[in-house]
């Protein structure tokens, strides 16, 4: 895996990935570098068999402070082309987060603005640390949080959403976990341990199985109950169970033995 980045730090570790944004005197602000460097980054793991879990995390106080004000005054004088160019490359970055085949887990070690919101709601599984605080904060200077609106309409929902892209509040850890922005919130000093169970459980999984749940996800959730998606089910777990990986499962299940990919 390449590791000359500028922006970023890339790590693998065993099964586990990491993925640092390294601009922490920027705040980890967003421009067309970093945000070209994250798609670059995360199509590389992607394309690995041998990462189980990516873990996507920020170096220094903020984890991603929106749009760098270079970078925006650079684009206040762009022709609506260029601004269509530029908003393209924002949204190809968060669908390869989105779209990865294994899971990714986001690492809030800290506050995350506008353009940040599309990385975290991008991200499978979502740990903020309760110092933490979020915003979206697109309004405030007369835009909307187009292009990462999938994701975070998708993580919070619309009702959510009808406040916050509104009003650009900012709002603690604590509302974004209860708005299912976040899946949970720790002490600071406890962010680690708690990163590290989260991944240890998702590498004890079978990893065919896991990433066969990422998709399964993608085809149920929001679909009408027809007979095209009952039957999309029912040759989904036919399949898995007649695999390699879901043989073995369940055959270490029943001998009581740990399955072939933990050995």
């Amino acid at each position: 895996m390449s590791t000359n980045f500028n922006a970023l730090q890339v790590e693998a570790d065993g099964p586990v990935a990491r993925i640092w944004l390294n601009r922490p005197d920027l705040r980890n602000a967003f421009d067309d570098e970093v945000i070209g460097e994250l798609g670059q980054a995360f199509a590389q793991v992607g394309a690995r068999d041998d990462v189980r879990a990516v873990v996507l995390g920020a170096r220094g106080p903020a984890f991603c402070a929106g749009a760098n004000l270079n970078w925006m005054r650079r684009a206040a004088d762009f022709t609506h082309e260029q601004n269509t160019q530029d908003a393209a490359r924002l949204a190809a970055m968060l669908q390869t987060i989105h779209e990865l085949p294994m899971p990714v887990v986001a690492r809030i070690q800290g506050d995350v603005y506008a353009g940040g919101m599309g990385l975290v709601a991008a991200c499978d599984i979502a740990i903020a640390s309760d110092n933490a605080n979020f915003c979206l904060s697109e309004v405030r200077i007369g835009l909307i949080p187009a292009t990462i609106s999938p994701y975070v309409i998708r993580a919070m929902g619309a009702r959510a959403a009808q406040r916050y892209f509104l009003t650009a509040e900012r709002f603690s850890a604590a509302e974004a976990m209860r708005i299912g922005l976040v899946h949970e919130v720790v002490a600071a000093d406890a962010l680690d341990a708690k990163l590290e169970e989260i991944v240890k459980s998702l590498c004890n999984a079978g990893p065919a199985a896991v990433r066969a749940c990422k998709q399964l996800i993608e085809d149920v959730a929001g679909r009408d109950i027809d007979d095209a998606l009952v039957a999309r089910t029912v040759k989904g777990i036919a399949d898995i169970r007649a695999s390699e990986e879901g043989r073995e499962g369940v055959r270490s299940f029943l001998e009581k033995r740990k399955p072939s990919w933990l050995l």
